[in-house]
C-alpha cells in the first residue's frame, strides 16, 4: 500500500488575526520541517525559529512544534507552525509547504479522519469533538466535553462487553455441556444480566430529547390572535427589532425565529402568523404552519390580549403552555369576565413589566428539560437505531426460550455488531464520509 499523502492546512480562525496556526501532518513531515526550519524541533517543545523559501528568502518568523509519530493526534508525524496571521503570510507559507512532492492541502475533516483510522479516537469521540468545535452554549459545551472524553465510548463499550460475555457463556455452554466447569446454570445469570441490559438501553435512549434539546435548542412557539403582541414580544425577548410589528391583523404570515441562550441553554423562540376564522390565503397558510409547529413544541406561550376579547382563545393539541397577558400597561381586562390572575403572568413590552420573570420562567423550564449536566445521553439519530436494533435483537433472544441456543447467540451477536456499530469497532466504512465532512478545513 502507498504511503498517504502529506496534508496541510490553516487550523485556526479567519483571517487577519494575531497569530495562525498552520498545521501538517504525514510522512513527509520531518523532510518539510529540516527544509524550510533547518532542523526538526525536539518533540513537543516550542522552538521561535524561521521559516524560509526554496530559495531561502524569509516566509515569516515564528514557533514551531513537532509531534513525532505515534504521540500526535493524528498518528503520524505532526507539526504546528504558528506565524503571525496576516493574509499574505499564510498564503506563503501554505503555497511553500504545498510545493513539497506528496504534500497538499487537507480536505474538510482529514486530520481527525486520520486518527480515527489510526486508533487515535473513536465514532463517538469524533462526533463529540464536531460537537465541541460548533459548541456555541455552556450545555453545549459541557456535553461535548464529556463525549469527548470517552463517556459514550466507555457506556458504550461496556455494554458490548457484556454482550461478547453473555455470547462466550453460551457458546461455552454449547460447545462443552459435558464439561463439569460449564456449569449449565450460567445461562440463567446470563439471561438475567440481558434482561437488566435491556432496560438499561431503553432508559438511555428515552434520553435522546434531552439530548436534542441541549445541541439544537429548547423549542418555545409564541402563538396568540392578530394584534396579542406576539411580534412585539419577540423583539423584547430579543432586545432587538427581530419581527414587524403593525397595528394591522396578520403582519406575520411565517415563522420567524430567533435563539437565546439562557442559563447555558439554547432556548428558540419562534413567533408565529395570528390564529383567526376567515383568514386569507396567504394569512392561512401561515396559520396552519404556526399550529403545526406548536403541536411539537416543547412550549408554548399563548398570549392574551388584556384589552381584547379574552375569551377568545386560540386552541392547541400541546400540554405545556403558559398563559400570557400583554399589553398590562394599559390597565385590566375591560371586555369580558376573565380576570388578570387567569394566566400564568403578564407582560408589557412598553414599560417592561414581566419580561425578567418570563425570562426566568423560560431559563427554568429549559434547565428542566435538558437535564443533569453530568448525564450520558446518545447524541445523534444514528446512536438511537443502532440501539434500539441492539435492544430488539436482545429482547428476541429473551423471547426464544423455546428455541435452541445457536439461534438465541445469533441474536446476541446481531445485537453486539449494532452497538459496536456506534463506536466504530465494525462496519463503519459508510459512515465516515458523511461524519467528517462536518468538519471545517484543518480539523
Amino acid at each position: 500500500m502507498a504511503a498517504p499523502d502529506t496534508i496541510v492546512a490553516l487550523s485556526s480562525g479567519r483571517l487577519p488575526s494575531g497569530v495562525a496556526v498552520i498545521r501538517i501532518s504525514g510522512p513527509s513531515t520531518r523532510f518539510v520541517l529540516e527544509t524550510i526550519a533547518g532542523k526538526v524541533t525536539e518533540p513537543r517543545i516550542a522552538r521561535y525559529t524561521s521559516f524560509r523559501t526554496g530559495g531561502d528568502a524569509k516566509i515569516d518568523s515564528g514557533l514551531l512544534l513537532f509531534f513525532p509519530a505515534p504521540h500526535s493526534f493524528t498518528g503520524e508525524d505532526c507539526a504546528e507552525f504558528h506565524i503571525h496571521g496576516g493574509k499574505a503570510t499564510v498564503a506563503a507559507l501554505l503555497e511553500r509547504l504545498t510545493a513539497f512532492p506528496g504534500v497538499r492541502h487537507a480536505e474538510a475533516g482529514e486530520f481527525t479522519r486520520r486518527a480515527f483510522l489510526n486508533g487515535k479516537l473513536d465514532l463517538t469521540e469524533t462526533e463529540a469533538l464536531a460537537d465541541l468545535i460548533s459548541a456555541e452554549t455552556e450545555a453545549q459545551r459541557r456535553m461535548a466535553v464529556l463525549n469527548a472524553d470517552g463517556a459514550q465510548s466507555k457506556l458504550y463499550g461496556a455494554w458490548r462487553q457484556r454482550l461478547i460475555h453473555a455470547l462466550a457463556m453460551i457458546e461455552a455452554e454449547l460447545d462443552f455441556a459435558d464439561e463439569s466447569d460449564v456449569p449449565g446454570s450460567v445461562a440463567d445469570v446470563i439471561w438475567a444480566d440481558m434482561r437488566s441490559l435491556v432496560s438499561e438501553i431503553e432508559t438511555h435512549v428515552a434520553g435522546y430529547h434531552r439530548a436534542e434539546i441541549i445541541r439544537d435548542g429548547f423549542d418555545v412557539v409564541i402563538m396568540g390572535a392578530p394584534n396579542a403582541g406576539k411580534s412585539s414580544l419577540l423583539n423584547a425577548l430579543a432586545r432587538r427589532e427581530a419581527a414587524i410589528v403593525s397595528d394591522e391583523p396578520g403582519t406575520t404570515r411565517d415563522l420567524v425565529e430567533l435563539a437565546l441562550d439562557l442559563g447555558g441553554v439554547r432556548v428558540r423562540l419562534t413567533d408565529t402568523a395570528g390564529i383567526r376564522e376567515n383568514a386569507g390565503k396567504v394569512e392561512a397558510i401561515g396559520i396552519e404552519r404556526a399550529r403545526q409547529r406548536a403541536e411539537v413544541a416543547d412550549l408554548v406561550l399563548m398570549l392574551l390580549d388584556v384589552t381584547g376579547n379574552a375569551v377568545d382563545r386560540p386552541s392547541v393539541v400541546n400540554p405545556n403552555v403558559v398563559h400570557i397577558w400583554t399589553k398590562v400597561d394599559l390597565g385590566s381586562h375591560a371586555s369580558g369576565p376573565v380576570a388578570l390572575g387567569d394566566c400564568d403572568l403578564g407582560v408589557s413590552t412598553v414599560t417592561g413589566e414581566g419580561i425578567a420573570g418570563l425570562l426566568d420562567l423560560l431559563k427554568v423550564k429549559a434547565n428542566e428539560a435538558a437535564g443533569g449536566a453530568g448525564d450520558v445521553l446518545p447524541t445523534r439519530l444514528r446512536h438511537v437505531q443502532l440501539l434500539q436494533e441492539a435492544a430488539s435483537h436482545i429482547a428476541g433472544a429473551l423471547r426464544g426460550e423455546k428455541q435452541g441456543l445457536e439461534l438465541r447467540s445469533d441474536d446476541l451477536r446481531r445485537a453486539a455488531a449494532s452497538v459496536g456499530r456506534i463506536s466504530g469497532a465494525v462496519d463503519v466504512e459508510d459512515l465516515l464520509d458523511v461524519i467528517f465532512s462536518q468538519f471545517c478545513i484543518g480539523k
